[in-house]
């Protein structure tokens, strides 16, 4: 279970930063809400996963799910660049946390 807490916590601050976007410098309540919510939310998941996962793994699978999350729906919903180049360097962040999968 640790391992679906940990993916759970990776999306979740997805959520959060999106939503921490949205709130545009905290002036509209909805996406301060979602943003609250997820965050709390996303660490709690994060603290169920340190349990199983050793802290650095479970810490480096978090936050690259999260960065390369976030990084994804900023070239789709937020209209980013996505060049060649960062879609090849977004998977290597992905090849990573399935690499760390394997090892911990």
């Amino acid at each position: 279970m640790a391992w679906v807490y940990l993916g759970l916590a990776g999306m979740l601050e997805v959520v959060w930063a999106a939503a921490l976007k949205e709130s545009d410098g905290f002036t509209r309540w909805v996406p301060d809400l979602i943003m609250a919510v997820g965050l709390a939310t996303s660490f709690w998941f994060l603290s169920l996963a340190f349990r199983e996962i050793p802290i650095g793994t479970a810490y480096a699978v978090w936050t690259g799910i999260g960065a390369a999350g976030i990084a994804i729906l900023g070239m789709v919903y937020f209209g980013e660049s996505a060049s060649l180049a960062r879609i090849a360097l977004l998977g290597l962040i992905v090849i990573g946390i399935v690499g760390l999968k394997f090892v911990a």
